[in-house]
């Protein structure tokens, strides 16, 4: 277990250091000219050692110290550093002469000797692309001989014309395998014996993950200059994890990662052996609902028809990403909305059922939030239809059933009915002892009509400053328009989030978030914020893309 553990921490630090160098990949885009960074039109040549059974391989298609121009803040010289701290090891002298433009991690088996007897053993496999061969084997045999002389037992082996080393390290060791495989790659794994499968799988091609379909069909839709590209096959994936789901819709992910003149563009691809159909008709522009969407607004939904949401496809997707995520099907979206789930709550009702199952049109949900607020307030547009016609009806008759009267009130000659509640407060009396009662009026919401679309909000500032818009809506924001610049079109709409205004309120509703931004640092600090879309037009496969967008000054 001691070699389990301490090979998953050099993984960990193998993933974050792919992390950082996409940042500083960032950077170094807009100090120098794009054309200075040629990224790979190819796929990961390290597949070929891989089992088509393994769960997950991530891939960096671009050697780092191209793009370590500009490390602003030395993220990636420290990581460097600390890697190979231990070892002896010198990055620039021993590595960076010979490593080539390619790194791959992966999950190579789930059980390393396949015996559940004694607990799941993960095997894990690291390749690197060398371009000098020689000096690539000098290496190995310099990295062994330095753990050789920090206690480690040493083993060599020569399997089927391959040299493999590997040692038996002391608890406080990193214990590990490596070769040079052919004029390639270096190998290193948790275990000899990983090495020895990632060699089979090279000499008997239908083993390794270039001979799995659901791999070559997910290659097809990677796009050309990524920069980085990961697959998952998810059915292995919850069979790793345990997990028992009760519909499995998508088996396989790809994602790769690009650069963007304003950012980086991650796109995800999920196929199934299903015919699917897209929660609503592909939007050509954005939605006009967005006019009355704040500029100030940190999260912004918009799109059309979410009276098929339910059911759709893209929801499938989502029970089945929260369950593997989370070990069960936890509605997550009550967390990250949670203000719409108060609504729910407060009022009684069933959002898919009493609002969603109306909206058969374009709409937009906004959240604004300020640092002092504990709930942000909120903004529902959607445009008119018999059946919104209807839809507020039905609002109108659940606010009644909950005690709230309508009440018709009018700010700069707009006509508005809000939903408002009569409560009692106590106060000292001034004149005697003991205590006079005052009526307070709380609004709970309010509605009205403006152009084309019905506008709900929590509160009357919030509705104030819709009517008061002008030229400084969210469709004027600079941010937001180079953020869904980089969406491709047509598409399903958008979710957007302003990481600035949007962050204490995700850190108070997903506190594990705060833990994700230590360990991502350079990355948080750097993010303004992110987009996300889903389009593509193929029956068997959900396609869609996150936009970050980071500050470059």
């Amino acid at each position: 277990m001691n070699r389990q553990r301490s090979f998953i921490g050099f993984i960990v630090a193998g993933a974050i250091a792919l992390l950082v160098i996409a940042i500083a990949s960032f950077y170094w885009f807009f100090a120098k000219s794009p054309a200075n960074l040629i990224a790979s039109t190819r796929q990961p040549g390290a597949a070929i050692f891989v089992s088509k059974l393994s769960p997950a391989m991530v891939s960096l298609l671009a050697n780092p110290d191209r793009l370590q121009a500009l490390d602003r803040e030395e993220e990636l010289s420290k990581l460097k550093t600390s890697l190979f701290a231990k070892s002896g090891i010198d990055y620039k002298e021993d590595i960076q002469p010979w490593l080539g433009d390619e790194i791959t991690l992966a999950i190579a088996t789930l059980d390393i000797d396949r015996d559940l007897e004694n607990g799941q053993q993960p095997g894990y496999l690291l390749a690197l692309a060398t371009k000098q061969p020689e000096k690539s084997r000098e290496f190995v045999e310099l990295f062994f001989s330095k753990r050789a002389l920090a206690g480690a037992n040493l083993a060599v082996e020569q399997y089927k014309g391959i040299k493999l080393i590997s040692d038996n390290s002391q608890p406080e060791q990193d214990s590990l395998a490596g070769a040079v495989v052919g004029e390639g790659f270096v190998l290193f794994a948790n275990d000899p014996k990983v090495l020895r499968d990632a060699i089979n799988n090279v000499q008997a091609p239908d083993l390794n993950l270039t001979s799995s379909p659901e791999y070559q069909k997910a290659t097809k839709e990677l796009p050309k200059g990524g920069l980085a590209v990961a697959f998952l096959n998810l059915t292995i994936v919850v069979k790793w994890q345990g997990l028992e789901l009760s519909e499995q819709l998508y088996n396989s992910q790809i994602i790769s990662l690009a650069l963007n003149p304003k950012g980086l563009l991650a796109e995800t691809t999920f196929l199934t052996a299903s015919e699917i159909v897209p929660p609503s008709a592909p939007l050509s522009k954005p939605v006009g609902a967005l006019q009355y969407i704040p500029a100030s607004a940190g999260l912004a939904i918009s799109g059309s028809n979410l009276s098929s949401l339910g059911d759709s496809d893209l929801t499938k997707l989502w029970r089945q990403a929260t369950a593997t995520i989370y070990g069960s099907g936890e509605d997550v979206v009550s967390r990250l909305a949670k203000p719409l789930a108060d609504v729910q709550k407060r009022w009684n009702i069933n959002l898919p059922e009493d609002i969603f199952s109306w909206v058969q049109g374009e709409y937009a949900i906004a959240l604004l939030s300020e640092k002092e607020q504990t709930t942000p307030h909120w903004i529902f547009v959607v445009e008119k239809s018999e059946s919104v016609e209807k839809g507020v009806t039905r609002l109108d008759a659940i606010a009644s059933s909950n005690g709230l009267s309508i009440s018709p009130l009018t700010i700069d000659q707009q006509k508005i009915s809000a939903w408002t509640e009569l409560t009692t407060a106590t106060k000292k009396s001034d004149v005697k002892e003991g205590e006079s009662f005052s009526i307070e009026t709380k609004v709970r919401g309010l509605h009205t009509s403006l152009g084309n679309y019905e506008i709900f909000t929590s509160d009357l500032e919030t509705m104030d400053e819709i009517l008061t818009i002008k030229n400084n809506s969210i469709i004027d924001n600079p941010n937001f328009k180079d953020s869904i610049a980089a969406i491709p079109l047509p598409n399903q709409g958008y979710i957007y989030l302003d990481w600035t205004k949007s962050q204490n309120l995700l850190e108070r509703q997903v506190p594990i978030l705060k833990l994700a931004e230590v360990l991502g640092k350079p990355f948080f600090n750097n993010l303004r914020s992110l987009t996300l879309s889903s389009y593509g037009t193929d029956t068997r496969s959900l396609k869609g893309g996150v936009f970050l967008q980071l500050n470059n000054s």
